[in-house]
């Protein structure tokens, strides 16, 4: 039974089988300097399918542990941010076409006039939010008004 060996850096890391890439200290061997010998409960608890977004990352001493993975960045949650944006509003795009179809034709609207105030200004502060010092806290996102959620469900 081969032995297994994990090489984590900041940029890459991977682990290795004796069996595969050659006993350290053997010609041939690929195994990386430095690479850490690793049980096989390790290796297993490891390498086990993740639900909890885990990442294998050295230790101080340069063993492999699971750790959390950092919080997005700033830029990374500005654009998740602007991403909810631009769906919000292209989910409410069919909303104020109908209307103003509506409008055109002359007949009756789906929509008041107080419900179109509304779903308008929500849009406005839908396309301002970005410029919002809270940007791009979920908890300060527009909400929409609740006669448009439940019409959209």
């Amino acid at each position: 039974m081969g032995m297994y060996y994990c090489h984590v850096s900041e940029s890459r890391g991977g682990f290795f089988d004796t069996r595969i890439h050659g006993e350290i200290g053997s010609p041939g061997c690929s195994i990386p300097v430095g690479a850490k010998e690793v049980s096989d409960e390790l290796y297993a608890e490891l390498t086990a399918p993740r639900e909890d977004g885990k990442l294998i990352y050295p230790d101080a001493d340069g063993y492999p542990v699971l750790i959390d993975p950092p919080p997005p960045s700033t830029e990374e949650l500005a654009a998740i941010e602007r991403q909810w944006r631009d769906e919000r509003l292209m989910e409410t795009d069919g909303v104020v076409s109908r209307h103003r179809d509506e409008l055109e034709e002359g007949g009756t609207t789906t929509l008041t006039a107080e419900e179109y105030a509304t779903l308008q200004a929500y849009r406005r502060a839908l396309r301002g939010w970005p410029q919002v010092g809270e940007f791009p806290l979920i908890d300060h996102r527009p909400t929409a008004p609740q006669w448009l959620t439940d019409s959209l469900q």
